[in-house]
């Protein structure tokens, strides 16, 4: 039996007069509640209440005892409820890492609805394209573009998924020709994201560019400097404007998810889980009608 309850126990006791009283009260038996009263005097090792067959009194020691016992339970009491109240609601600082070119091109006008909803929710947004270690540099949440995520302790809510889009800009085709397969394109200059999980035999091994962003890796491209493969939700805006073409529309790349990735906890944190629901429900529109998990 914990302190805590033998000392609510006996609180009772006083409050209500005597021991039948605080036993139904407490919905235990007499003996039981008498049991739990001799544990406490014997843990204190002195006399707490002086018991006689008719009535029970408070001994000097077991006043004063009581009267710090009730100051120490209701700042007890109180404590609980402040920390209850403040785990349900959807409020502090929320760290939060993700890609920069998918935060700055996609992310950000979800993040700002999110943060109009829960004005209390103080938001640490780290944008970065290399992956780090969500829960050991203390990320609540991690973004994450993936064909897959390998198996590990964190959950891994998939929220939206993306092609990639083999594309040049019209002067660099018409200058170079429009490759008729993928073997002709390693003719042609390469321009590769150089943070890429994967090494699929459409991407070269010999590319002119290599650039760790794919923001700077679309602007090249436009620019007219070769083919490459984007994205689609970098690529979409600039073959929707005539700014890039795509190349071998009938080739297709390994399709990527979008991942929310977040510690396993049976108590997850209500600003967590608000903003991994909030992604998830807002993140395929803000991307694209195609883009659908």
């Amino acid at each position: 039996m914990d302190t805590f309850t033998l000392m609510r126990s006996f609180r009772r006791i006083v409050e209500l007069g005597g021991l039948g009283k605080a036993a139904d009260d407490l919905n235990l038996s007499a003996a039981g509640l008498s049991k739990q009263l001799r544990a406490l005097e014997a843990h204190l090792g002195t006399v707490l209440l002086q018991r006689t067959t008719r009535r029970m009194s408070l001994t000097a020691t077991g006043e004063a005892y009581y009267q710090r016992c009730c100051r120490l339970l209701d700042q007890l009491d109180e404590l609980e409820r402040s920390v209850h109240e403040e785990s349900q609601q959807v409020s502090g600082k929320l760290r939060v890492n993700a890609p920069l070119s998918f935060a700055l091109s996609t992310l950000a006008p979800v993040l700002a609805g999110f943060l109009r909803e829960h004005p209390g929710v103080e938001l640490d947004l780290v944008m970065e394209d290399r992956l780090v270690e969500a829960v050991g540099q203390g990320f609540d949440v991690s973004i994450r573009l993936a064909p897959a995520l390998p198996d590990s302790s964190l959950i891994a809510r998939q929220l939206a998924s993306l092609r990639q889009v083999l594309c040049a800009a019209p002067a660099y085709l018409q200058q170079h020709g429009h490759p008729a397969s993928l073997a002709d394109v390693q003719s042609h200059a390469q321009l590769e994201y150089s943070l890429s999980q994967q090494a699929p035999a459409s991407h070269s091994q010999d590319a002119r560019v290599t650039v760790n962003n794919s923001l700077m890796l679309r602007e090249l491209l436009i620019a007219g400097l070769g083919i490459g493969w984007l994205p689609s939700f970098l690529a979409d805006a600039a073959l929707a404007d005539g700014r890039l073409l795509q190349v071998l529309p009938e080739q297709a790349d390994t399709p990527r998810q979008v991942y929310a990735v977040y510690p396993t906890s049976r108590h997850l944190l209500p600003r967590v889980r608000a903003f991994v629901d909030y992604l998830a429900e807002h993140l395929p529109t803000a991307m694209g009608a195609d883009h659908q998990p």
